[in-house]
């Protein structure tokens, strides 16, 4: 009789991976969404698609503030009270963007779904990780960022259609109600577990133990310097095919669908060498390859489908370092797992920020090609930080500084 009123622990892992993953694709369509939005948010506020491009960059450097500052909540506090906030800040926020009546209270809504959006991928990947067998945790991972990076294939082309139908307006708001309908089933279905780390809360003390471990530093600029390219290509690809090809927001979508299958190749790829032992050597040799194709993308205008082949390619390689250094980073940290995805998620996030901002500037400057130039110098410094300065995790005593002149 008691089988009829427990819940069945394989469904209640079903929901729980299900919602999690929802918050995940969510999270990555609100955070990549301006792109296709640029065009038609500059014309109603009267601005240029460089300025527009700022609001991604302002909504990106709220997420890289609060992304680090969150981990030790989560950390000492559980997954499920940060996962819920997130969510609900999240949603709120992006309901009012769709009525914000001009471009800086468009910003300010932005900027708190950059708070609440930095709340859900650390968390969420760090309740993966807790569950996983350590040999099957970069192919977790790798899955997870697969999931987020299906927002490319699906969400944002989403976004692009219901912007020609409408206006831009409409995007924010399916996308918000979207996510209070999450926070509703995650309120039912999210796993409710002790907290991974130690029971006090030791907030301070997380962030000095991961500080003082020189790769993970090391580990950081090299992440936020490929992905500065990555979210450069995504953030002016919509506004590259509509300036060069003539195309409306509608007609990107199948473009862009397909360039973002081209993310989750890479993420699921990346997922794959995660834990291979020569990983930061093939991370090195990607980046190279990203921001050679991601030269040649902007600078060169052949058929439209000939540059969708072209920026799927950048887009692939450019992918396949993230689930990697999100893997390295619980390696480093296996008791703060929040707390340095939330690190290198900061990492990630100020990448948007400055391939956004830079982006821009870079376009009202020397047009679409000197972004190429742009993220080809971002990505040769990025290979040479990993090639020259970085190297695997031991155990976390031996991280530590002087450690080595200890034993």
């Amino acid at each position: 009789m008691t089988t009829e009123t427990t819940t069945n622990p394989a469904t209640s892992q079903v929901r729980s991976f299900a919602i999690i993953a929802a918050a995940l694709f969510l999270n990555n369509t609100v955070a990549l969404m301006l792109g296709p939005l640029l065009v038609d948010i500059a014309e109603e506020f009267d601005t240029s698609v460089a300025v527009a491009g700022q609001l991604a960059a302002a909504t990106f450097f709220s997420w890289a503030v609060f992304a680090p500052l969150i981990g030790p909540f989560s950390d000492s506090l559980g997954r499920r009270p940060v996962a819920l906030t997130g969510l609900f800040l999240m949603g709120v926020c992006i309901i009012g963007a769709a009525f914000a009546p001009n471009f800086i209270v468009l910003m300010v809504f932005l900027i708190g779904t950059g708070l609440g959006g930095s709340m859900i991928p650390p968390n969420s990947i760090a309740a993966i990780s807790d569950v996983v067998l350590e040999e099957h945790r970069g192919r977790a991972i790798g899955a997870a960022q697969g999931i987020m990076m299906s927002a490319t294939v699906i969400g944002i082309p989403g976004v692009a259609i219901l912007a020609s139908a409408a206006d831009w307006r409409l995007p924010f708001l399916v996308c918000g109600s979207l996510l209070m309908a999450t926070f509703a089933l995650s309120w039912l279905w999210y796993p409710k577990r002790p907290p991974s780390g130690p029971s006090s809360f030791s907030y301070l003390s997380r962030f000095k133990e991961l500080g003082s471990i020189p790769i993970f530093r090391i580990g950081m600029l090299a992440n936020f310097s490929q992905r500065v390219v990555f979210f450069a290509v995504i953030g002016y690809l919509a506004a590259f095919l509509i300036d060069t090809y003539g195309m409306n927001v509608g007609e990107t979508a199948l473009p862009l669908a397909v360039v973002g299958a081209g993310a989750v190749v890479g993420s699921l790829w990346g997922g794959m060498l995660a834990n291979h032992r020569k990983r930061l050597n093939f991370m090195a040799g990607f980046a190279l390859a990203g921001g050679a194709i991601t030269m040649v993308l902007f600078a060169v205008d052949p058929a439209i489908w000939a540059t969708v082949g072209i920026a799927f390619a950048a887009v692939c390689v450019l992918s396949v370092g993230w689930p990697v250094f999100i893997t390295f980073a619980t390696d480093v940290a296996p008791q703060s797992r929040a707390t340095a995805i939330g690190m290198m998620g900061a990492s990630n996030r100020m990448g948007g920020v400055v391939g956004a901002a830079m982006g821009g500037a870079f376009l009202a400057i020397g047009g679409f090609s000197a972004i190429g130039i742009f993220c080809l110098a971002a990505v040769i410094f990025s290979s040479l930080v990993m090639r020259l300065a970085m190297r695997e995790p031991k155990t976390f005593e031996e991280m530590k500084p002087g450690a080595a002149q200890s034993r």
